[in-house]
């Protein structure tokens, strides 16, 4: 009993000794954990780590168990670790650095703009019109909606065009016969800025094998930069959305407008939390009222 009773004064102890700078500190630590858990956690760094994680299980164990050859073996492995880490997790790394350095506090103004507001829901509208028409023709399209990420070097492999966005200019584009079809279309500042774009090959060895060229360029693109790519299959005329290297297919002009709207607009989020909020409140009431 004596043992517990100081157990826990010790714990109280430590407890009353933590500061504000403590608790700054650990929700840091916390917050790059999480992050990077749920980076990885999807791509092809995943099982990498995993194969890193049981590594130092069995250095651990080895050390423990007196194994001194395969300590000796790993010790020296995981001293130049750190470079080949580098080497090994190169595009996530590059990809993370790019995520991070896409959050810019300039970016609020044009958020809280209305006249900004008012064109990207114009250009989000023209281009559901488009994917909706290129759908139902089975005329392959591959559209890149620039974000916070810049696409400076993609914009350099096409043709700059600089303008407003329509369904017919973007139809036209795509259509089988026209010089710049085989490229992809880059949105900016919801203008069509550039067309006949090569965007780069996803590399992620997992992707369904029935997906062409076209979705694994649209893939790619979402790993490496946090653009919004809108893929119409010329086979199936399936229209599909990737970000962040997540592909999410079957969308219709309806169910697309929404989902672009829910990742460009700022009052669409603001709505979605407001209703997802609402909803929470009306279901705590309905358990109350049982």
């Amino acid at each position: 009993m004596e043992t517990l009773s100081n157990f826990w004064n010790y714990i109280i102890n430590q407890l009353s000794s933590v500061g504000i700078s403590d608790i700054i500190d650990i929700f840091t630590v916390a917050v790059i954990f999480y992050y990077s858990f749920k980076f990885i956690r999807d791509r092809r760094a995943g099982k990498v780590a995993s194969g890193v994680l049981l590594m130092l299980f069995i250095l651990l164990i080895s050390d423990v168990v007196g194994l001194h050859t395969l300590n000796f073996i790993l010790s020296n492995i995981f001293q130049v670790g750190l470079i080949a880490l580098i080497v090994v997790f190169q595009p996530e790394l590059r990809s993370a650095l790019e995520k991070i350095g896409s959050g810019s506090f300039t970016r609020m103004n044009k958020k809280f703009d209305p006249h900004t507001n008012t064109e990207l829901q114009r250009c989000i509208t023209e281009i559901c019109v488009a994917a909706e028409n290129l759908s139902q023709n089975k005329t392959g399209a591959l559209i890149a909606l620039e974000r916070h990420t810049k696409l400076g070097d993609v914009i350099k492999t096409g043709t700059l065009i600089d303008a407003v966005t329509s369904n017919f200019l973007i139809c036209n584009i795509f259509f089988n016969k026209a010089p710049l079809h085989d490229g992809a279309v880059i949105i900016r500042n919801s203008k069509i800025y550039a067309a006949g774009c090569f965007l780069p090959l996803s590399t992620n060895n997992e992707i369904v094998k029935t997906l062409g060229t076209r979705h694994r360029a649209g893939l790619g693109m979402s790993e490496n930069s946090d653009a919004i790519i809108i893929i119409v299959s010329e086979e199936t005329g399936i229209i599909s959305v990737a970000i962040d290297g997540v592909l999410k297919r079957g969308f219709s002009r309806k169910s697309l407008e929404e989902y672009l709207n829910m990742n460009l607009t700022e009052e669409s989020t603001v709505e979605t939390i407001r209703s997802k909020t609402k909803s929470f409140i009306n279901i705590g009431g309905d358990k109350h009222a049982k």
